[in-house]
């Protein structure tokens, strides 16, 4: 029997590049139940793959704050979430569909 430790499955491990982090960001987008959550997942995780420290420096947030603002029990305000999909180097668009 081999002593072979399984490391849980992170995201952030397989967002190599801008467009793995967009098709991420817009699947959570799509099923988000409406209160945030998977979005702000979807930022903690493309945050944790770029690099926390560089992007909390270019937010003007601590790295502390912003681990808090991402976590699931957190509730960044819209300015927050601009200052970071920003410094990710993301843009926010809106477009009209029917329902």
């Amino acid at each position: 029997m081999s002593n072979h430790k399984l490391k849980p499955w992170d995201a952030a491990d397989h967002l190599e590049d801008q467009e793995d982090m967009i098709l991420y960001l817009n699947a959570c987008i799509d099923d988000d139940p409406g209160d945030g959550s998977l979005i702000r997942a979807a930022l903690s995780d493309i945050a944790r793959a770029q690099n926390m420290s560089r992007l909390a420096k270019e937010t003007g947030m601590t790295r502390a704050g912003l681990y808090k603002a991402l976590s699931p029990d957190g509730r960044p305000g819209f300015d927050t979430m601009l200052k970071i999909t920003r410094a990710l180097g993301l843009s926010l668009h809106f477009d009209g569909h029917a329902h």
